[in-house]
């Protein structure tokens, strides 16, 4: 993970640029030692120095290693310098708040999420390991337990906007007994995270009922809706409500299709704190399991991610998100160039504006 620190082609933006006057003489000997080698491990350790100092309410030493660190960011640069420019943004988020004097970062201007076209989307999933090897792997399984099947229904619980499915499509179309009906059931809600498409699910049915007819697969979607009177509510509400519906005359399941349970990355945003106003005390992740198994699929696959972001430690918090979000990062820099509108475009600052806002924030944001 070691690279050569390449300049600082485009620096943060901040309202208050005073706050990295820092004289480097100033700055104590264990980030001395960095200075001459800013390698990813490096950039880390500055990272766990810098949250040790706000968790501490040491502001001074914070601004020393955010003087270091704002020397390397860089968001067209490599992958080390990509990331250093978004954990640095979040820490500064987070020292206005251990210190506002100090200085005035109004960090939500800069997390203006942009609504990604259906291309745009192909090309993010395509390239990002996570959806790539997740829509991989779940399709293998689907494909394998519907064998022999001639109906199916996929229940379909995921944040990539049906970006799945095309593939499994075109492999059902190539069975050599034929191709199953297919039907594919979606909520209307969704967590409100990236990746963000500029159409509705409306539009996204259209497109993959031309592509199955081009396929010559029966196909058909449906959007299950919630109550319009939440649709201003938070996603929590409005899924909680969506439960209710998730039912065998609800979903109009059929005795003679076999019925698969996808979740890619959805399980992540559902609340797995016990609600005390339920019928029977569950967490909203415990009342979507049951639910579903209650519904006795032929399959359900889950896919998310493989990394712990809740823990109380912010230095715990910032190693798991620099690692995690250091993978996209790389793949981008490895299968596009520099210079490519591409890259800078499909670059996955969707994932981690989520994430970082977990360092910003706390365990919870």
């Amino acid at each position: 993970m070691k690279t050569e620190v390449r300049g600082n082609g485009a620096s943060i933006s901040l309202q208050n640029p005073s706050f990295f006057n820092t004289p480097q003489g100033s700055i104590t000997g264990a980030l001395k030692e960095c200075l001459g080698s800013l390698d990813g491990a490096c950039i880390e350790k500055l990272l766990l120095h810098c949250a040790s100092a706000l968790e501490n309410n040491n502001v001074t030493l914070a601004q020393q290693v955010m003087w270091v660190l704002n020397n390397v960011a860089s968001t067209v640069g490599d992958t080390n310098q990509r990331l250093t420019s978004w954990f640095l943004r979040a820490l500064i988020s987070r020292a206005s708040r251990v210190c506002p004097t100090a200085m005035n970062f109004n960090g939500g201007s800069m997390f203006r999420r942009r609504l990604m076209t259906v291309t745009e989307l192909a090309g993010y999933v395509d390239l990002i390991p996570w959806h790539r090897f997740g829509f991989c792997a779940s399709n293998g399984a689907i494909f394998k337990a519907v064998e022999g099947c001639t109906k199916v229904h996929i229940l379909d619980f995921s944040i990539t906007h049906c970006m799945q499915w095309p593939t499994l499509i075109d492999s059902l179309a190539k069975r050599p007994e034929g191709p199953p009906s297919l039907r594919i059931t979606v909520p209307s809600c969704r967590p409100q995270v990236p990746p963000l498409l500029n159409m509705s699910k409306q539009e996204v049915g259209l497109r993959l009922e031309n592509f199955a007819k081009f396929r010559d697969v029966s196909f058909e979607f449906h959007v299950k809706d919630d109550d319009p009177c939440l649709s201003n509510e938070p996603f929590d509400v409005q899924f909680e409500s969506l439960l209710t519906q998730l039912t065998r005359s609800g979903l109009d399941l059929r005795e003679d299709e076999a019925l698969v349970i996808n979740c890619q990355n959805w399980l992540r945003y559902l609340s797995d704190e016990t609600k005390l106003n339920t019928a029977h005390n569950i967490s909203l992740r415990d009342a979507f399991l049951d639910i579903i198994k209650g519904l006795n699929p032929r399959i359900t696959v889950v896919v998310d991610e493989d990394s712990d972001l809740t823990a109380p430690s912010l230095s715990s918090r910032i190693t798991t998100c620099f690692n995690y979000l250091w993978i996209p990062f790389d793949a981008l820099e490895t299968f596009l160039p520099k210079d490519s509108s591409k890259g800078l475009n499909t670059s996955p600052t969707s994932v981690t504006r989520s994430r970082t806002s977990l360092v910003s924030k706390g365990s919870k944001g």
